[in-house]
């Protein structure tokens, strides 16, 4: 509440005449519009590449207008081309209250100190400017090739402003627009690239789709997942690979969302988009998460061991590849095959032995492994009280395995708070081991300051 109550305070300070953001006449960039048309129909003029050329800058510039000078993380009042609001309220922007500054065109979201954290574009100049202006430069490109660079300089300064626009869609919710905005970016740049073309933009559209789709039921979402599947496969044409191989899921749920055109056919390309993702990236959690979700929830589609046996065959080619036996570890985890998955992050330290993620894991699924047994011990009905706390001291010295390992995460990243947080819960419940209060009281305390 005080959070709100002190951006009610800004708001008022606020009124001050400093707010400033692109001023758009409407009639005044219409007109401009109107001329660059009718320079196409001049009989003359339109079979030069120059007038094409011209044509798809105009409307780069009326598409960029409304949110020219807008930048996230600079002051507002920064901004040249000054234009009075029309008002301003409290509002949120990604889960964080701001100072709504209102434009005709605009939307401005600030934080209490005036920085721009965002903003939502409310119209356009015209409709269709970006389409319009990339139909323009490829006419362009096609009638003299020779002017790729200087058609390339406006179709990549219009492709920046769709991603920005992109970003400022997604972060306020409109992912289908948000998508379609990176598509087309990805489009400008393809006009005439000048060297090697990165295929970021086109990733992200392919993302946003598959968001999108996901939020959708019935043919509309089959329909919204036969786009994404396109634009997955569409990235992957070109060779861009994210640093995770991210798209292999994306690609993963845009055939399993299309499986009620051909359940067979859409579950056996669902599984292979997968299955390729982990061959090539064995320590992509969420692929490997995705592929045991889908071994559950799709009977006859596959069994989880068919991982192990792809991995293992792996493996023997490279048997020091890191992020294999990293794999290697999620799978058997997820099998509930604890000590094979502590091998394979014991394996992990070997060959990193000084890096806080492979001893870290060590620890942590060592003490999965006694949760695993706790669980069993207690599902036992009828034993007595003398059975079951001599099973639960066994159970504790499995426990008590994984203190050395975390002791040593701690040493490499002595501010992580999971480490801590984890080394007090076991120390706490192993008390009474030799020692072990001594250590309590230490992480204990540690515990408490990091909080």
């Amino acid at each position: 509440m005080k959070k709100f109550l002190f951006m009610a305070a800004a708001l008022l300070m606020f009124a001050a005449p400093a707010a400033n953001a692109q001023k758009v006449n409407t009639d005044k960039e219409l007109a401009k519009l109107e001329k660059a048309d009718a320079t196409l129909q001049d009989a003359k003029k339109n079979c030069k590449a120059a007038t094409w050329n011209a044509h798809g800058k105009a409307y780069t510039d009326a598409y960029m207008l409304p949110t020219k000078d807008l930048l996230r993380n600079i002051p507002i009042h920064t901004l040249m081309n000054a234009g009075a609001p029309i008002g301003q309220e409290q509002g949120e922007f990604a889960g964080t209250p701001v100072i709504v500054v209102k434009y005709e065109y605009v939307d401005v979201y600030v934080d209490q100190n005036m920085i721009i954290l965002g903003w939502k574009q409310l119209k356009s100049v015209k409709d269709g400017l970006a389409e319009t202006a990339i139909e323009s430069y490829k006419k362009a490109l096609e009638l003299d090739p020779k002017l790729g660079e200087k058609i390339n300089t406006n179709a990549t300064t219009l492709a920046n402003a769709l991603s920005q626009q992109g970003e400022m869609l997604n972060f306020n919710g409109l992912t289908a627009e948000a998508a379609r905005n990176f598509e087309l970016a990805y489009e400008a740049l393809s006009i005439a690239p000048q060297g090697t073309l990165d295929a970021a933009t086109l990733y992200n559209a392919a993302m946003l789709y598959t968001i999108d789709a996901s939020g959708k039921s019935g043919e509309e979402a089959v329909a919204a997942f036969a786009k994404s599947e396109a634009m997955c496969n569409k990235v992957l044409e070109t060779g861009y690979k994210d640093e995770t191989g991210n798209i292999y899921y994306y690609l993963f749920h845009s055939y399993y969302g299309q499986r009620e055109k051909d359940r067979d056919a859409y579950l056996a390309k669902a599984k292979e988009a997968l299955l390729t993702g982990i061959k090539l990236y064995p320590k992509n959690t969420t692929i490997l998460d995705g592929l045991m979700s889908f071994y559950t929830a799709e009977e006859g589609v596959g069994d989880p061991a068919e991982l192990t046996t792809m991995i293992e065959s792996s493996l023997q080619a490279d048997p020091n590849n890191y992020d294999l036996w990293f794999g290697r570890g999620r799978v058997y985890n997820a099998m509930k095959e604890y000590d094979e998955c502590i091998r394979s992050f014991q394996k992990c330290v070997e060959l990193r032995p000084n890096t806080f993620e492979p001893v870290f894991y060590t620890g942590y699924f060592i003490i999965e492994k006694a949760n695993a047994q706790v669980e069993k011990l207690n599902s036992i009905q009828g034993m007595d009280y003398d059975a079951y706390n001599a099973e639960n001291e066994k159970i504790n010295l499995v426990y008590a395995e994984a203190i050395p390992w975390l002791e040593k995460a701690h040493e490499l990243n002595p501010t992580d708070i999971s480490t801590i947080g984890y080394l007090n819960q076991l120390t706490f419940r192993l008390r009474d081991m030799d020692g072990m209060m001594d250590k309590y009281n230490k992480y204990h305390e540690l515990y408490m300051q990091s909080r």
